[in-house]
């Protein structure tokens, strides 16, 4: 599926916008994900941008998130791996292959990134550093509802969670004009 297409589909089924900048952002990560660890980039980027496409079907059913955008994404005859990601992303399968784990482990990420920017009075992401990062991760009253151990599952990829941070804020950074950060 190009980027053009995904981006339709984000558009006819995510109405929130913020949950559409939280696709782009998993995006950006997952492209710089592949580029670091050498894997496909478009299959990367396009299986961060679409893991939620089914949130407004699903914000009230939650046993159905990933399952229903994975059946999307099948239809759509989307790759086999892009679509066990996306259920993997939400616990419906097991994390196996290199692509589930970080989608896995950015997609909590990539939300706790912004969390960080919007705390600092310039709301930007060009302030956040890695170690205001792992500051905020050590304090349990800071997004709370973020799973750390999951972010941590970036070291199965044998990328240690500083480089995983970097990397991440780095892309999302590269973006920082779409995210309105």
């Amino acid at each position: 599926m190009s980027r053009e297409d995904a981006l339709v589909l984000v558009k006819d089924n995510v109405t929130n916008k913020n949950l559409r900048k939280h696709m782009l952002a998993a995006e950006a990560v997952m492209r710089a994900l592949a580029k670091r660890l050498d894997e496909d980039e478009e299959l990367w980027a396009r299986t961060g941008l679409l893991h939620d496409v089914d949130w407004d079907e699903t914000a009230n059913d939650f046993p159905r998130h990933g399952v229903l955008s994975a059946e999307m994404l099948a239809e759509r005859g989307c790759p086999e791996e892009m679509v066990h990601a996306v259920k993997a992303h939400a616990e419906k399968a097991p994390v196996e292959s290199k692509l589930d784990q970080a989608l896995y482990a950015a997609d909590p990420l990539t939300g706790f990134l912004v969390s960080c920017a919007l705390i600092r009075p310039e709301k930007k992401l060009a302030i956040v550093d890695v170690q205001f990062v792992k500051n905020r991760m050590a304090e349990k009253g800071f997004s709370r509802s973020v799973d750390r151990d999951q972010i941590r599952q970036c070291e199965k990829l044998g990328i240690d969670l500083d480089e995983f941070i970097r990397i991440s804020l780095d892309a999302m950074k590269g973006i920082a004009g779409e995210l309105g950060l």
